[in-house]
């Protein structure tokens, strides 16, 4: 039985992740384009390159980890011996060196690749962790649940924190590049020992033994109907919440303006991308709490699809909401639900990519979690690399002005307001036509679960004879 030390524990792992994946998803792009001074193209075509390579590199880690064998087991040593150059590549990613043109975009790429591919090395065989931890496929859901909630949790603090921490080191060094440096130095540290406290946290529970050579286990994977449909499904999900996220900021600049205030009696809050932003990071850990009641209610299919349909239809409303002081309110009230939606999701994909590695393994003796994980946070990547590419592109398609006191085009504000609404919203209904023919039922992963049992057994006595 899991303990709660455990799965706090595992939930601290996505905290310090996403802490790190929402600010360079939401606000590195802008960094770039904005403060950094790259052009839009030279952003999106980085934000591709550096991501798709990321994304190649994650079946590499997995392969990698799935043959670790340490006293801390397979995937939870990358915890510890990751956590420091995880921190560090983050500050150099947001350093702004006194280079020329050239060479402060062939820093971008360096820092960048660095950046993506420590968190490839710590990410994924954090994500495989949910495949040792337990064998029974609802307390997976469970460990899901935290991870996604202390994931979002720790979204909160990044996304509504850096506006705030930007504007006070800028007061004090008079820099904004300087300034946003320095916040993701405290960022940074934060993450760090987060990573810590969750290796010191968990344990490896269930010894999985591959009968299979790497090739057997590719041969697999691609042979693994329901894992390339997953793989389709998260990479929508991805794409809904990267798209919306990296135009937030843009949005917020030139669509609604700065100095927005929302009135509440004698009270007022300023609206800001940093407010709407971290408002959905609270409102995705309720989702995150409804996840394993609604899964367990309806399966983890029918829940997916039904939010995923919700999700495309608010979307498509945001379009329509004006821009005016009512129309703010309900713009962060519409926010709200579209996150609280998106928080029930993401625990059901990775609660389903714990699902389709049980399947592989009784269907082809692969004991390749590590693998099958790392294409989770493959989609992960590839759904922010063209995610934030096409942000640009869009953007740059109609016309959006990167000067710093630029009034935007009646063009490009639409640009803007699509990028918000229907274009993610589209992305949401593919994702419901592809889970539409996902074959893991509750009823079928419920069998392979009795019959993984017997075959583990069998393997680990057989492993131990050997030795």
């Amino acid at each position: 039985m899991a303990t709660l030390k455990e799965k706090i524990g595992y939930g601290f792992g996505d905290m310090s992740s996403s802490m790190f994946w929402k600010i360079f998803s939401y606000y590195l792009p802008i960094f770039y384009s904005n403060i950094y001074g790259l052009s839009l193209s030279d952003t999106a075509v980085l934000l591709l390159v550096t991501r798709i390579w990321d994304a190649v590199s994650d079946p590499m880690m997995g392969i990698i980890a799935d043959r670790t064998h340490t006293r801390w087991g397979k995937y939870r040593p990358y915890l510890l011996w990751i956590a420091l150059p995880f921190a560090v590549c983050g500050i150099l990613s947001f350093t702004t060196p006194d280079f020329s043109a050239t060479g402060k975009l062939v820093w971008a790429y360096v820092t960048y690749v660095m950046m993506m591919t420590v968190y490839t090395a710590i990410n994924v065989p954090y994500g495989a962790m949910l495949g040792v931890m337990t064998d029974d496929s609802d307390t997976k859901t469970v460990f899901s649940s935290y991870r996604m909630f202390f994931a979002y949790g720790g979204s909160f603090v990044a996304l509504f924190a850096w506006e705030p921490l930007c504007n006070f080191f800028k007061d004090v060094t008079g820099s904004v590049s300087t300034s946003w440096q320095y916040s993701m130095i405290v960022i940074a540290i934060m993450c760090f020992v987060i990573f810590l406290l969750c290796f010191g946290m968990t344990h490896e529970y269930v010894k999985t033994v591959s009968t299979a050579s790497i090739g057997q286990d590719f041969k697999s994977l691609l042979s693994n109907v329901p894992w390339w449909l997953l793989i389709v499904a998260a990479l929508g999900s991805n794409l809904f919440n990267t798209v919306r996220g990296a135009t937030a900021a843009y949005f917020f600049k030139d669509y609604i303006g700065d100095n927005i205030f929302l009135n509440l009696g004698d009270l007022s809050i300023l609206f800001y991308a940093g407010l709407f932003l971290g408002v959905g990071e609270v409102s995705n850990m309720v989702g995150v709490v409804l996840t394993v009641p609604l899964s367990r209610r309806f399966g983890k299919k029918s829940t997916y699809i039904l939010t995923m349909i919700v999700l495309a239809a608010l979307s498509i409303l945001f379009f329509y909401l004006p821009c005016t002081p009512f129309g703010f309110w309900l713009m962060l009230m519409m926010q709200v639900v579209i996150s609280i939606c998106t928080g029930i999701v993401s625990p059901l994909i990775w609660s389903m990519y714990a699902d389709v590695s049980d399947y592989a393994e009784l269907k082809d003796g692969t004991a390749s979690t590590g693998l099958i994980f790392s294409s989770s946070s493959m989609a992960q990547k590839f759904g922010g690399a063209f995610g934030g590419a096409a942000v640009m592109w869009i953007l740059a398609a109609f016309g959006y002005n990167t000067a710093v006191s630029a009034v935007q085009t009646e063009e490009a504000l639409t640009g803007l307001a699509l990028l918000m609404s229907w274009i993610p919203a589209a992305v949401a209904l593919l994702s419901v036509i592809v889970v539409y023919f996902y074959p893991l039922t509750k009823e079928r992963m419920n069998d392979i679960s009795e019959k993984l049992k017997v075959v583990r057994a069998v393997n680990n006595n057989l492993s131990s004879h050997e030795q």
